[in-house]
């Protein structure tokens, strides 16, 4: 019997996500109940948005949470190396054989050529997609123009007719028709594998038996699947699960909810409440009840249980069941311990202090000034934001500009949000002591505080975010068509912090 092997494989191109967290959970607890193997694989192929720091957040988050694995880049395991940055040398050697076969075929087209392709079929109205125009070239043709070095990608060739039917271990059969599929790109101009190409290799290679997915990667199936026959080789069994969704049913985005697993964290939630509440993401115990370790869901496990409808990611529903553990799982020698563990850590207390002892003559002086720093959103108002030569519509304005440069910062570091903060005002023609009263606002509920761009330093970007957002929220929001003029006019700043 094929032994049961999963994996996770996040991209580590930003903040470790609730819905990796979603995914690596349900593929951890089908394994472990199959008695099988649980593996991560990191996916860094975009070396250009990869960073070694996105990476170690998300392992760390991840083993916050509990959601270990038994093989992965930091533990290694039979099937290494576990970043696809360091398996070139497959993948060389995989391509060869594509092309050796007649499966892949070098792409010599430019970016001028695809770009009015897809003008074209766009004001057609035809499907959108590569048109086959390098497929006509004889080897002698391709050979002369690598000799001269012409830059070219290699991509997969697809049926043109006909279907690709495959079963889905929730979803039955799924059947998408060959002419919707285009000509994947299996290898950069820079010599790189895309995602696709990379993802059936490593799944071969570390004998992935269940591909355990969200169902934005459905109409990817077919690519994968046709990758495995011109390879000879069985593919694993493929589960799309549902996607998390907001309140409002849209796709759950860091445009509408806190999404990254260091916010929660940040905000004193409970690890084992965390991914308890994610285990009831479209699945229930058996018996019904609500409050499970992930040993006990792995216990119960069944991936027949998993329901269809886009389960929603309710923070008030994860304050709720955080506050049920507080008061019932949590004795309180342990409260102390670990609310001692998450206010006073070493590496926090020694951020803040240095921004206190000029200000504080006694010690009970630190919590009214200091006290946001372990607070949540702060409470605030409109009249909060009061100013005497700012109004409401310029104060969003700030805000807003503000999350998104912010938002674009690498490392986001207190050298970056000070050049973005004066870079903004600047260019919207504010003095920076105006242009900061909002932030100061915002971020601890007065006009005045400590540092403002110290004080964002230490909160962090998570953190920060959202009392970004809850701010212009207290303010009256932004409409969707506020929301597109605004992004026009940040693009003619050219997105301060790109």
């Amino acid at each position: 019997m094929l032994k049961v092997r999963t994996r996770i494989a996040p991209s580590p191109t930003g903040d470790p996500h609730v819905g990796t967290a979603y995914i690596a959970l349900f593929n951890r607890c089908f394994a472990h109940q199959q008695g099988g193997e649980f593996i991560l694989r990191i996916e860094d192929t975009d070396q250009v948005r990869s960073t070694s720091k996105s990476e170690s957040d998300i392992l760390a988050a991840l083993r916050w949470l509990g959601l270990s694995w038994c093989e992965g880049p930091d533990i290694g395991g039979p099937c290494g190396p576990y970043r696809q940055s360091e398996r070139s040398a497959l993948y060389s050697e995989e391509i060869k054989t594509l092309l050796d076969r007649g499966h892949a075929f070098r792409c010599f087209c430019t970016a001028d050529r695809l770009n009015e392709l897809r003008a074209r079929q766009m004001q057609e109205k035809a499907a959108l997609g590569y048109d086959g125009h390098c497929l006509k070239l004889s080897q002698e043709e391709v050979t002369a123009m690598l000799e001269q070095g012409i830059e070219h990608v290699i991509r997969m060739r697809v049926p043109k007719e006909g279907d690709c039917v495959f079963h889905d271990m929730l979803r039955g059969e799924i059947r998408i028709a060959w002419q919707q599929i285009d000509m994947q790109v299996l290898i950069k101009s820079d010599g790189l594998p895309t995602y696709h190409f990379a993802n059936v290799v490593d799944d071969h290679h570390m004998q992935i038996s269940h591909v355990i997915r969200g169902e934005e990667w459905i109409n990817s199936t077919p690519k994968h699947l046709l990758l495995y026959q011109y390879f000879g080789w069985t593919p694993p069994t493929y589960c799309h699960m549902p996607l998390l969704r907001n309140p409002d049913k849209s796709k759950l985005s860091k445009r509408k909810n806190p999404t990254s697993i260091n916010y929660y964290r940040d905000m004193g939630y409970l690890p084992q409440a965390v991914v308890n509440y994610l285990g009831q993401m479209g699945w229930t115990m058996p018996d019904g009840r609500e409050v499970f370790s992930v040993a006990e869901m792995t216990a119960a496990f069944d991936l027949s249980r998993v329901s269809l409808g886009g389960p929603v990611f309710d923070v008030d529903k994860l304050t709720w069941l955080n506050g049920k553990y507080l008061r019932e799982q949590v004795s309180d020698e342990e409260f102390i311990r670990l609310y001692r563990d998450w206010a006073f850590a070493a590496h926090k207390v020694a951020r803040i202090v240095p921004l206190l002892k000029d200000r504080v003559d006694r010690f009970t002086d630190v919590a009214p000034l200091a006290g946001f720093f372990l607070a949540g959103l702060p409470a605030i108002d409109a009249d909060s934001f009061a100013h005497k030569s700012l109004d409401a519509e310029v104060i969003k304005r700030i805000l807003q500009f503000t999350l998104w440069s912010f938002e674009n910062l690498p490392g986001f570091s207190r050298d970056g949000i000070e050049h973005t903060c004066m870079s903004l005002a600047a260019r919207m023609d504010l003095k920076i002591r105006d242009f900061l009263f909002p932030l100061f606002v915002a971020m601890s509920g007065k006009a005045v505080s400590t540092s403002v761009v110290d004080s964002i330093s230490i909160l962090g970007l998570d953190i920060t975010r959202a009392r970004l957002r809850h701010a212009i929220t207290v303010l009256g929001g932004i409409s969707n068509k506020e929301a597109k003029v605004l992004e026009k006019d940040f693009q003619q700043f050219g997105g301060i912090g790109d």
